[in-house]
C-alpha cells in the first residue's frame, strides 16, 4: 500500500474536507485493485465510535468487497498481555473518597466535608492524566515548589492519598488508562522485535493524550503503517509552525498537537503529504480562517499576508453570521434552519458544547414533530426514572414534608399500575387538605386521619402504603453503602409499583429505565468499597452518578438533523454545519480550576496544559468552519448580561474588518444581512396579536348575591381593595397555601395568641405567676405544641424572652386598673337598619372598677397607628362602639375606657385607638354608610382602591390582572348577573 521510506509515515487532510470520506477514498485508492483481499488485510484504527460507524456506511454504500479491520483507540492493544482485572472507576471514586474522609477526620482544616466526592473524582482525574502521560507519582513530590509552600503542604496530603492508593492498587486492579498505557507499550514492543507487514492506518486523531500520541509515533514508523491528520492547515507557512514550539504559549492553537507530533516524530510540516487529492469546500475560506487563528505572538502576519488574501465575497459567500439579541432567539433562528434543512433533505448538524442552547432548539424542533438525533443524549438525572430516584433517596436525607411527598405522589411513575387514576384522586384529596390544614411534617399517624376524613375515602391498602413507604423514612447517623442502596431499590419498587405490590411498575423500562437500573446495579455491586455515609452523603453520591449517565433512543430521531459535540466535527459529513453558542465561556469553555497544580508545574511535570482543551476546541472550530455551508451563532446576552463573543469568531471579524480593500467588510455585512434574515423570521415566529391590557376591574354583582356578613378584620380590607371581598364572598374563591409550610408572620401571631390567652387565663387565678420564668415557660410549652420548626420556636422565644420583662411590667400595671374578663369574646351585630351582620373575636376584653371596658388586641408585628385606625383600620374602634352597644355575647353593654394594640413579640410601643376622635356613634353610622354604599347596585367593588403602598401584594390581583394597569387607571365597572 505504501512506498519504502525512512521517513514516519505521515498524511493529512485540510479543514473542510469530509475526512471519513476521503479517508476510505485514500484506503480504496491505495489497494491493489487486482487484489480483492487487500483491502481485508489494512487495519483502521479510530478515535471514536461515530467515525467507526461512517466508515461503515461509506464502505457499506460501495459495491460488494471484502472490508478492512476497523477498531478504536481504546481496542488496540497486544494480545496474550497479561494484566490484572480491569479496575471499576466507581469503585475507585468510592475508596479515594474513603480515604480523603478519613484524612479530613484527622486534619478537618484541609477541606469541607461536603467537597469529599469532588475532590475525589478530582484526584481520580489527575490520577488517570498521570498514568496516560506516563508520569509517576515521584515527579511531582520532586517538583520545585518553594514559592507555594502552604499550599503545596495541603495538596501533598491529597498527593499521597493517590500514591499510597495506586501503591495498593499495583498487581491487583488496573485503571482503565493504566491499561491502554500498558497495552500500547506492549503492542510498541511487539513492533520493534517482528513488525507487521499489513498496513496499520491510525486515522481522525490529534494525539493530544501521551498514550495516543506514542502509538501515532509507532505506527508511523511501521513498514505499512501510516497516521491520517484530521484538520492539517497547509495553507500555514513554516515560519509559523516553528513558533508553536513553546505549549505555555502556544496550547491553545489549533495546529499545536500536530506540531508536538511532529517533534516527536523529527519531521518538518513539509513532511505531512495530503491523503488524497480532495479539496476543501472553499479553499479562499480555508486561507481566511488559517490567517485569522494565527498564534497570539505573530497575529502581526495579519498586515504582510492579510493584502494577499483574495476572494473573500466567495470565502464568505456560504457562511452566515447570527449576533441574535438573547438566546432564545438564537435557538429560533437556528431551530428554523433546521427545519429548512429537514423540508428539503439536507443534512444538518448543530455543533456546540452549549447544552442549554441544545435543550432550547430541541424545544423548538419539537413544534414541528422534529426530534434531534443528539448524540449526547439526555443527562438520566433529568429523565424520569432519574428524577424518581433522587426524590426518593431525597426521603432519608430529611424529614417529610408537604412538597417533598406530593412530588413523589404524582410522579408518573409513583404507583404506575392500573390502580392509577385512582391514586391521582387519592393524592389530589390528600394536596388539598394538606395546603389548607397541614401539618408541615406529615407523620403516619397524621397521614392516616387524614385519609381517613376523606369523602373519597382511600382503601386501607393504599393508606397502609402511604404511611409505610412515605412517612419516616429519614435517617440519622451514618450507615453503609450497601444498606443505603439496598433500600434504595426496595423503596424505590415499591412506591413505582404501588399499594397493590405486583412489582416494580415503570421504574426500569424504556431506554431510561434500563440505564437506571444499570447504574443501580453497578452501585450495588461495588457498595461494599463505600463504607459507611450518611443519608445526604448518599443523596450526593446518587445525583452525581446519575448526572454522569445519558438516555438516548436511537430509533426516534430525524436521520438528518443532528446535534453534536465539538469533538464530531471531525466526523461531518453534513451539508451544513452549525456552529453554535460561539461566546467566550461557552465556546471554548472556560477550563476548570485545578486545585492541584499550576500551569507551571503541570508543564515541569509533563501533564497537559489547561489550554489544551482550548486548542481541541479551536482545531475543531477550525474543520467547522471551512464545511460547505456554515453558520456562525452567538447571543448579545446571556440571561442576566452581556456576553463576549469567541476568540475565534472575534479574530475572522477583525480580519474580514481590517481588508477594506479585498472587500472584508462588505463580506462581514453580507455575512450579518443573512443571519438577519433568519432573525426576522425567527421573530414573526413568535409574534402574536396585539391584546389589549385588562382595565382597572370594578365589578356589580346583583345584590342578592353580595355579602351580607364580614368580619371585623374585613372592613379593612373592603376599604383598601374591594376587589378581594367580592373575589371571595361573591366568587367564593380561596387561595390555596404552599405545600411548603414556612414558619411566617400568621403562624407567629397565632401562636403568641394562643400563648397569651393560656398565660392570662392562668395569672387571673395566680397573679403571683406574673414572673418572668413562668411566662418563658408557658411561652416554651406553646411553641413546642404549634410550631414544627426548632429553628423558629427558638428565635421566637428569644424574642419573647426580650420583651418578657416590659411586657410583664405593662400587665401588672393594667391589672391594677382592670380585671380580665372575657378572652376571644365572641361579637356578632346585626347592623340594622341594614340587612348585615358583623362578626368577630376580640382577643381580650378587661373590666375595671366602674364596670368600664378594656379592649386589648395581640400584634406581633407592628399595629396599625391612630391615623390608619381612623381612616382604614377600624378593628378596635368598630370593637369598642359594638362593645357600649351590647354586641358581645359574653358582656353587657359597658362603656368602653380604652382599645389598644398590644405589641408583643417585637420591639415597639403599644397604640391606643383614638376613641376620643372617633366615638362609637361616628363609626357605627360610617360604618353603615360604608356598607350601605356596598348594598347599592350601583357601586362596584373595585380592584386595590386605597392600598397603603404599590409594593401591596394581594391574593387577587392575578385575577384582577394588576400590572397590566396600575393605581392611576380609572375603574371600568361591570354589570353581573
Amino acid at each position: 500500500m505504501f512506498d519504502p521510506t525512512d521517513k514516519p509515515r505521515v498524511f493529512a487532510l485540510p479543514p473542510g474536507v469530509d475526512f471519513p470520506d476521503a479517508l476510505v477514498d485514500g484506503v480504496i485508492g491505495r489497494c491493489d485493485a487486482g487484489d480483492p483481499t487487500a483491502l481485508a488485510r489494512v487495519q483502521i484504527v479510530v478515535n471514536t465510535r461515530r467515525m467507526a460507524r461512517r466508515m461503515r456506511d461509506l464502505f457499506d454504500a460501495g459495491p460488494a468487497r471484502l472490508l478492512p479491520k476497523v477498531s478504536l483507540l481504546t481496542e488496540i492493544g497486544a494480545t496474550g498481555v497479561k494484566l490484572p482485572p480491569l479496575a471499576s472507576s466507581l469503585r475507585r471514586r468510592l475508596e479515594l473518597a474513603r480515604l480523603i474522609s478519613r484524612l479530613l477526620d484527622q486534619q478537618p482544616d484541609l477541606a469541607a466535608r461536603s467537597s469529599v466526592y469532588s475532590l475525589a473524582d478530582s484526584l481520580a482525574e489527575l490520577m488517570d492524566e498521570m498514568q496516560g502521560e506516563g508520569v509517576p507519582p515521584s515527579r511531582i513530590s520532586e517538583l520545585d515548589v518553594s514559592d507555594m509552600s502552604s499550599h503545596w503542604a495541603r495538596a501533598q496530603q491529597f498527593f499521597g492519598i493517590a500514591e499510597q492508593y495506586l501503591a495498593a492498587q499495583d498487581g491487583l486492579m488496573v485503571d482503565p488508562q493504566t491499561r491502554q498505557r500498558r497495552m500500547v507499550d506492549a503492542l510498541i514492543q511487539r513492533w520493534q522485535e517482528a513488525p507487521p507487514e499489513t498496513p496499520v492506518i491510525l486515522a481522525g486523531s490529534t494525539g493530544s493524550r501521551g498514550t495516543t500520541a506514542l502509538l501515532m509515533a509507532a505506527i508511523a514508523r511501521l513498514p505499512q503503517g501510516a497516521i491520517v491528520l484530521p484538520g492539517y492547515d497547509f495553507d500555514q507557512p513554516d515560519a509559523v509552525w516553528s513558533r508553536l514550539d513553546e505549549p505555555l504559549q502556544s496550547e491553545d492553537h489549533p495546529q499545536y498537537r500536530f506540531r508536538h507530533l511532529m517533534q516527536m516524530l523529527q519531521i518538518a510540516p513539509s513532511d505531512v503529504a495530503p491523503w488524497t487529492d480532495a479539496q476543501p469546500p472553499s479553499p479562499d475560506r480555508n486561507r481566511l480562517i488559517s490567517l485569522a487563528l494565527r498564534p497570539a505572538p505573530v497575529t502581526d502576519a495579519w498586515l504582510t499576508e492579510g493584502p494577499g488574501l483574495s476572494n473573500l465575497a466567495t470565502a464568505a459567500a456560504d457562511v452566515t453570521l447570527i449576533r441574535a439579541p438573547e438566546p432564545r432567539a438564537e435557538a429560533l433562528a437556528i431551530a428554523l434552519r433546521l427545519r429548512k434543512a429537514a423540508e428539503t433533505g439536507q443534512t444538518a448538524a448543530l455543533i456546540t458544547p452549549d447544552r442549554m442552547l441544545t435543550r432550547q432548539v430541541s424545544a423548538a424542533l419539537d413544534r414541528w414533530n422534529i426530534l434531534p438525533d443528539d448524540s449526547a443524549g439526555l443527562p438520566l438525572q433529568l429523565s424520569p426514572p432519574g428524577r424518581f430516584l433522587r426524590h426518593v433517596a431525597g426521603l432519608f436525607a430529611k424529614s417529610l414534608n408537604g412538597e417533598m411527598l406530593l412530588t413523589l405522589l404524582k410522579h408518573p411513575l409513583c404507583h404506575s399500575d392500573a390502580m392509577r387514576g385512582e391514586h391521582l384522586l387519592y393524592s389530589r384529596d390528600l394536596e388539598l387538605y394538606l395546603r389548607r390544614n397541614g401539618p408541615p411534617f406529615p407523620t403516619a399517624e397524621t397521614l392516616t386521619a387524614i385519609c381517613q376524613q376523606q369523602k373519597n375515602l382511600p382503601p386501607p391498602e393504599w393508606i397502609d402504603w402511604l404511611t409505610s413507604r412515605f412517612a419516616g423514612q429519614d435517617t440519622v447517623g451514618a450507615r453503609p453503602l450497601a444498606d443505603w442502596t439496598l433500600h434504595l431499590r426496595e423503596m424505590a419498587e415499591a412506591i413505582a409499583g404501588g399499594s397493590r405490590e405486583t412489582g416494580s411498575g415503570a421504574l426500569w423500562t424504556g431506554f431510561a429505565g434500563t440505564e437506571a437500573q444499570t447504574i443501580i446495579a453497578a452501585l450495588e455491586a461495588e457498595a461494599g468499597h463505600g463504607g459507611d455515609m450518611t443519608a445526604r452523603e448518599f443523596s450526593d453520591l446518587l445525583g452525581a452518578l446519575l448526572a454522569g449517565g445519558e438516555v438516548r433512543d436511537p430509533n426516534a430521531p430525524h436521520e438528518r438533523i443532528m446535534i453534536w459535540g465539538t469533538l464530531e466535527a471531525r466526523v461531518q459529513g453534513a451539508d451544513l454545519l452549525i456552529l453554535g453558542g460561539l461566546n467566550e465561556g461557552s465556546w471554548p469553555e472556560a477550563p476548570n480550576p485545578d486545585p492541584w497544580l499550576n500551569r507551571t508545574l503541570r508543564n515541569k511535570a509533563g501533564l497537559l496544559l489547561p489550554e489544551r482543551r482550548i486548542g481541541l476546541s479551536a482545531h475543531d472550530f477550525q474543520q467547522a468552519a471551512c464545511a460547505p455551508e456554515v453558520w456562525l451563532t452567538r447571543s448579545l446576552r446571556s440571561d442576566d448580561a452581556e456576553t463576549v463573543p469567541s476568540r475565534w469568531l472575534n479574530r475572522v471579524t477583525n480580519l474580514l474588518n481590517g481588508l477594506p480593500d479585498q472587500g472584508g467588510p462588505k463580506a462581514m455585512e453580507d455575512m450579518a444581512a443573512r443571519g438577519q434574515r433568519w432573525l426576522d423570521w425567527a421573530k414573526e415566529l413568535d409574534r402574536a396579536p396585539r391584546v389589549e391590557p385588562a382595565h382597572r376591574p370594578s365589578p356589580r354583582p346583583p345584590v342578592v348575591s353580595r355579602p351580607t356578613k364580614l368580619s371585623v378584620t374585613e372592613i379593612k380590607t373592603l376599604i383598601r381593595d374591594p376587589y378581594a371581598i367580592y373575589a371571595k364572598h361573591v366568587l367564593r374563591l380561596r387561595p390555596l397555601d404552599p405545600l411548603v409550610k414556612e414558619p411566617d408572620a400568621l403562624l407567629r401571631g397565632i401562636a403568641v395568641h394562643d400563648f397569651l390567652e393560656t398565660f392570662i387565663k392562668h395569672t387571673t387565678d395566680r397573679p403571683g405567676d406574673l414572673t418572668r420564668d413562668v411566662f418563658l415557660d408557658f411561652a416554651q410549652r406553646q411553641l413546642n405544641t404549634s410550631v414544627s420548626w426548632p429553628a423558629a420556636r427558638r428565635l421566637w422565644r428569644a424574642r419573647l424572652a426580650r420583651i418578657a420583662d416590659a411586657f410583664l411590667s405593662e400587665e401588672k400595671a393594667r391589672r391594677e386598673i382592670a380585671w380580665p374578663a372575657a378572652y376571644e369574646a365572641v361579637l356578632r351585630y346585626p347592623l340594622t337598619p341594614l340587612p348585615f351582620t358583623l362578626t368577630g373575636r376580640a382577643d381580650r376584653i378587661d373590666r375595671d372598677e366602674t364596670g368600664a371596658l378594656h379592649i386589648y388586641d395581640y400584634k406581633t408585628g407592628a399595629p396599625p397607628t391612630k391615623s390608619q385606625q381612623a381612616k382604614f383600620d377600624k378593628q378596635l374602634l368598630i370593637e369598642a362602639a359594638i362593645a357600649e352597644d351590647g354586641g358581645f355575647d359574653a358582656l353587657d353593654p359597658a362603656p368602653v375606657a380604652e382599645a389598644v394594640f398590644l405589641r408583643v413579640g417585637s420591639p415597639g410601643a403599644n397604640v391606643h385607638a383614638p376613641l376620643a376622635e372617633e366615638p362609637a356613634a361616628k363609626v357605627l353610622a360610617d360604618l353603615r354608610e360604608l356598607i350601605g354604599a356596598y348594598l347599592d347596585e350601583s357601586q362596584g367593588y373595585t380592584a386595590r382602591r386605597m392600598l397603603e403602598k404599590d409594593s401591596d401584594v394581594g391574593y387577587f390581583d392575578q385575577l384582577a390582572r394588576f400590572g397590566e394597569w396600575d393605581r392611576s387607571a380609572n375603574p371600568v365597572t361591570e354589570d353581573l348577573t
